[in-house]
């Protein structure tokens, strides 16, 4: 169905909490381009090459369905910043993040931009960690808050900021202490920014924080969130 021009860019979450034999991750590469395959064998331990494997399959059986290619079909091609986009095409927009066992990739139509991004809830945020990405006054308000929830926090703003300057593809390369946050009716808002962006916590069904940065023209995108189910798997 044609989007109107003059409606919110829908955006799909998918979310997928991959396990698997070494069987299935042979089936996965089969999806992935022969770069891929090749980036993959680099990988020095089993589970960064498990995540980079499941990554880009979940991505590749997304976009397959918008291009209306096979998988291993889909055209991907690094930007100057090295952002995947498809090749020869604006739309749709994507991002994919992975980590420890979750896979989470977003698509959309009409958005400018649009980044997301994943981390354990219970990773361990070192203070000089904390001064090195947090503003000033998020450091402030962190201080403020009980151990646990401070914790937390911590991690949201986190997320929040690499969904962030992954929508803009630059990654750290721009100061994540430039992009501070403030929360309003438990909703994140950037501070001082551009009404066209867009902030949120995605529930994962996980024990994974994920965050959403869109920016569009035409408001507050519809966001549906799904988790995916592999169902490539042949029958025993």
């Amino acid at each position: 169905m044609q989007r109107s021009e003059n409606q919110p860019a829908g955006i799909e979450i998918s979310l997928w909490q991959y396990s698997g034999s070494e069987r299935d991750w042979s089936r996965w590469l089969q999806s992935l381009s022969q770069d891929e395959r090749d980036r993959a064998a680099t990988y020095r331990f089993e589970r960064d090459r498990a995540s980079f494997i499941a990554g880009r399959y979940l991505l590749r059986r997304l976009l397959s369905d918008y291009v209306a290619t096979a998988p291993s079909k889909v055209a991907l091609s690094p930007d100057q910043y090295g952002k995947l986009r498809l090749a020869g095409r604006d739309t749709p927009q994507f991002s994919l993040a992975n980590a420890d066992g979750l896979v989470t990739v977003a698509v959309a139509s009409g958005c400018d931009h649009l980044g997301i991004d994943c981390e354990p809830v219970d990773i361990e945020i070192e203070e000089a960690a904390v001064a090195s990405y947090c503003s000033v006054d998020e450091r402030l308000r962190l201080a403020e808050l009980p151990d646990h929830e401070r914790a937390r926090a911590a991690v949201a703003l986190w997320t929040l900021k690499e969904s962030h300057l992954k929508a803009l593809g630059v990654g750290l390369r721009e100061d994540p202490r430039n992009i501070a946050f403030s929360w309003k009716d438990g909703i994140p808002v950037m501070v001082g920014g551009d009404r066209r962006w867009h902030h949120r916590l995605i529930d994962s069904g996980s024990q994974h924080m994920v965050a959403l940065a869109a920016c569009s023209e035409v408001g507050l995108p519809g966001i549906s969130t799904h988790l995916f189910q592999d169902d490539s798997r042949p029958s025993e």
